[in-house]
């Protein structure tokens, strides 16, 4: 079959390696424009193109999908499907209606829960002890498509967005190979209306979403720096700084000693309790205690927690805004 890949970051380039590996040809790949990116904001090309450059496939790179209709740029390619992951724009019905069989998209969870723009984030942020991929049939409202194939996948203590996210792409672009051989037998795409009263949404990521609160419980606190991290990075106030919290770990120490420190008034939500040698501060939670394992100060690069404390960004009578 004939395919054309739209998609831009890291997390879609496993999909377009398999692809490429496949018997099918990629006629094309759909990206969007180079971004300035790092520190000395030079424009980039993104993952997905620096792949399809690699391997020779014609690169499209438009700003606007509508106007002028991009449509007509496709069509000259006759593509059997379109596949898309993480390309970041909504497909208008023309580019939708444009493939012989279809559009699928791989969502990274297990549709209806979490549609929109950053489902991993928010599933770790909101405690979720599973999430998944699902391949599903594109329509022109976000996320809301026939599911064609899903597989759940277990969030561990230690995941964070960036783990999840390699492992969810890895999988889904199995899965994408294992319903490419289904549709070329068929030749139609054959899924499962969502059911839209079980859906919840995962909105992008916006600043104040990433700001911590030290008045919420532990496990909330961990919650929200695992998935959010590495990038944007949750953060937090220290004076007139802004620090982020890359990674953290609970404190587990005897009960009696816990309840004692937990106890003083002077240790409010979000006061350094101690300096823990060779691990980094232990900060306060409404209900618990936590490490700082992995901090960026501003302007400068992450650094483990006892590097945090050994440049003196922090003390045991600091408190975290």
């Amino acid at each position: 079959m004939k395919i054309i890949f739209a998609g831009t970051p890291d997390f879609a380039v496993p999909a377009l390696e398999r692809l490429i590996d496949s018997p099918h040809e990629v006629a094309a790949v759909i990206c969007q424009p180079d971004r300035p990116a790092g520190r000395g904001r030079k424009v980039v090309p993104g993952p997905v193109k620096t792949a399809a450059v690699k391997h020779g496939i014609p690169v499209l790179q438009p700003e606007k999908l509508k106007n002028p209709p991009f449509a007509e740029e496709l069509r000259p390619f006759s593509p059997d499907l379109i596949v898309v992951a993480a390309y970041g724009k909504i497909l208008p019905r023309e580019i939708l209606d444009l493939p012989r069989i279809g559009c699928i998209n791989i969502h990274a969870s297990l549709l209806p829960k979490y549609r929109g723009a950053a489902p991993i984030n928010r599933a770790i942020m909101n405690g979720e002890r599973e999430t998944g991929v699902t391949l599903m049939k594109m329509e022109e409202t976000l996320d809301t498509g026939d599911i064609l194939l899903t597989e759940k996948i277990k969030i561990l203590d230690d995941d964070d967005a960036l783990s999840l996210s390699n492992m969810i792409s890895v999988i889904g672009a199995a899965l994408l190979i294992r319903l490419l051989d289904d549709v070329e037998k068929t030749g139609k795409l054959e899924g499962e209306k969502q059911d839209d009263s079980r859906a919840t949404y995962a909105p992008r990521i916006k600043k104040e979403d990433c700001l911590l609160d030290w008045n919420q419980g532990m496990d909330r606190v961990l919650c929200k720096i695992r998935g959010l991290a590495p990038e944007p990075g949750a953060f937090t106030r220290l004076g007139d700084k802004t620090f982020k919290i890359l990674r953290a770990e609970p404190f587990f120490a005897e009960r009696e000693l816990q309840i004692d420190l937990l106890k003083k008034k002077i240790f409010r939500p979000g006061s350094v309790v101690q300096l823990i040698k060779r691990r980094g501060p232990l900060v306060r939670t409404k209900d618990g205690l936590i490490i700082l394992t992995r901090v960026q100060p501003p302007g400068k690069r992450a650094m483990s927690g006892v590097d945090f404390i050994n440049g003196g960004y922090v003390k045991a009578v600091s408190k975290f805004e």
